[in-house]
Formats: C-alpha cells, structure tokens, sequence
C-alpha cells in the first residue's frame, strides 16, 4: 500500500443511509483531505447535491465528481478511471477517496476495477464498507417471504430462495469489512438482534458490525482499515461471481415533474400511499414549497417518507420540484407518475 492513495467503498441498499454517513464523515474530517465519487442508479443526481449543499469546507465542487445514470463497474473505461485519474491529477490530490456505489451497485465488480493498469499502481481499496438499513431488515424486505415461497412449492415444485433485492443486499455484505447496521433509533431491541442474526447468517467470513442512528460513525472507523480489498477478491464470493457481467434489468428507475406543493404534509402522506399499492422501493428529490426560502427534501425507503428544508434556493436557481422513482422491473411508470401527481 505505500504510496497508494486509499480509497473507501460505501456501499448499501437504497435508502440505508450511506450519504448521511458520508455527510456525517466530511463535517469530522479533521482537515483531512477527502474527495467522492457518488455514483447513482438513474439520470439525476440526488446524492452528490445533498452533500454539495452540506456547506462544508471539506465538500467543495472540486471535490465531488458525480456519475449518474448507470453502475460504475459497468463504465469503468469511459467514467470511473477517468475519475479516478482526475483527482490524482490536481495540485492538492486528495488523501482519501471515499466512493458511494449507487444502491442497487454490486460492490465487488467495481473493486476489481482497482486492477485497471493505469490506476493500479496509484490506488488502493482500502476497505468496503456496507450500510444496512435495521428498520427495513426488521420489516423483511431482504429475507425470504415464507408465504411466497410455501406458493411458489404449491405451484411449481421448486423454490427460488433469492429475489433481486436479496441478492443485491447480500452481494453487498459479503464483500463488506465493516457493517454499518444503521437507524437503530427505528427498531427496538428484539428486531435489532433479529437483523444481526440475519446480517450473520448472510456472511461466510469475519466481517465488523457496528450499530449507528443517523449514519453517526467515527472516520477512525471507517477509514484506515488497510484491508487492500483488491488483492482479497477470492475470500469475497458474490451471487454474479459465474457471471461474465451484470445489468440491472431487475430494477427500474424515472424521473416524476411536479408543480409546486404548498403541503409538504399532503405530499409524504400521498408518497407513502402509492409506494404501498406500486411497491415502489426508493423515491427521492427536491420539492418546491410556495412562499419558502428553502428547498425541501424528500427521501422515501418503501413506505417510510421523511422531509426536511436542506438549504435556501440559490439566487436566480430553478426552483424545479422532481422524484426519482426506483422500483423493481415491471413497475408501472404511468400508473405512479399519474399517483403521485394525485
């Protein structure tokens, strides 16, 4: 690893908290030197403009370069290593890169992308680092459905034991050295347990688990672990490893326009109705709320909604209100868009 600069993975299904563990770790940073990589699943970014508007010293412009629609392993030549060689190339190259996979990314593809000869010599993986999201594991939504299944043996015979979340969520595990079991604050202590029994059973290897509400995690955590995750591949097996690529067929994502909306209330309680009728997985934006300075934020995991005001509207910015919408395949783009416009 010497001479290396070293990078850090977060990686984490939709909505377990990874951008506020990031933004928790910029606003502690100490003067060290960080830069992101914020890759995401879809055309628009949510992410990087979230920690962009942190007010930080430490998250300048310069130091987030943002890479939307599509999963970076999946671009490598034509985004990731460009990126990667950008930092390295400014006067002040940064002493720590710490890289947020989209949520549906598969973690371990992108590690080997730390092979590339022109940044191999120059970058390390120094640790991969998993948020799960305790509330949503209590609730189920990363373990088998025991009704599912018992229907799926009545009708066919035969079980598939992993659904494309599953196998996301586990892919993601498995390549971790640190679990964030994040949102604690939501789950009492009987589901807590349940979810570290799950995350457990998941795993084929040691693997540290760590309990943190609000993604409140110290960087000597999560920086520093010196686990060269790129020459460790082969003790980090993945549900795809027989596979010569992946997409991510079984997932869909698109954009929802809104008007203004004068109720922010209205709009969490209309947004948590159609996740639950559409099953929609994620759903996260900006909206513009008539008579505000501030932008109002939405995040959504399942039917979980939350909203804060993040920052005042810029001088002369669009004051724009949008959702990006990620569901499994087959959800019906019309039918939600046509929900949520109510």
């Amino acid at each position: 690893m010497a001479g290396k600069t070293p990078a850090t993975v977060i990686t984490g299904f939709l909505g377990a908290g990874k951008t506020t563990l990031i933004r928790g770790l910029l606003e502690r940073a100490d003067g060290r030197r960080l830069a992101l990589i914020i890759n995401e699943f879809g055309d628009v970014g949510i992410d990087g403009d979230i920690l962009r508007a942190c007010g930080n010293p430490t998250c300048t412009d310069d130091d987030v370069i943002e890479l939307a629609n599509g999963c970076l392993c999946c671009t490598v030549a034509d985004d990731f290593v460009p990126a990667i060689e950008k930092l390295l190339a400014r006067p002040n190259p940064p002493e720590h890169i710490v890289i947020e996979t989209s949520g549906l990314a598969l973690p371990k593809p992108l590690v080997q992308a730390f092979h590339w000869p022109a940044i191999k010599s120059r970058v390390t993986v120094d640790g991969v680092v998993a948020v799960v999201d305790a509330a949503a594991a209590a609730e189920g939504r990363f373990a088998p459905d025991p009704a599912q299944l018992a229907a799926q043996r009545e009708a066919s015979g035969t079980v598939d034991h992993e659904t494309p979340v599953e196998e996301v969520f586990e892919d993601q595990l498995l390549c971790a050295d640190l679990i964030v079991v994040n949102k604690t604050d939501l789950v009492g202590t009987g589901d807590l347990a349940r979810v570290e029994d799950l995350i457990r059973e998941a795993l084929n290897r040691d693997a540290k688990l760590i309990r943190a509400a609000h993604g409140a995690v110290d960087p000597l955590v999560l920086l520093g672990v010196g686990a060269a995750v790129e020459d460790d591949l082969a003790n980090r097996p993945s549900h795809h490893d027989e596979e010569e690529g992946h997409d991510h067929d079984d997932f869909t994502s698109f954009v929802v326009e809104l008007p203004a909306q004068p109720d922010p209330e209205a709009l969490a309680k209309g947004l948590a109705d159609v996740a639950a009728l559409h099953g929609v997985l994620r759903m996260k934006g900006f909206i513009d709320v008539p008579g505000k300075p501030m932008r109002l934020l939405v995040q959504a995991v399942g039917v979980r909604v939350q909203t804060h005001y993040d920052r005042l509207w810029k001088p002369g910015e669009e004051r724009r209100s949008r959702l990006v919408v990620i569901g499994e395949t087959g959800l019906d783009h019309d039918a939600v868009r046509r929900a949520i416009a109510g």
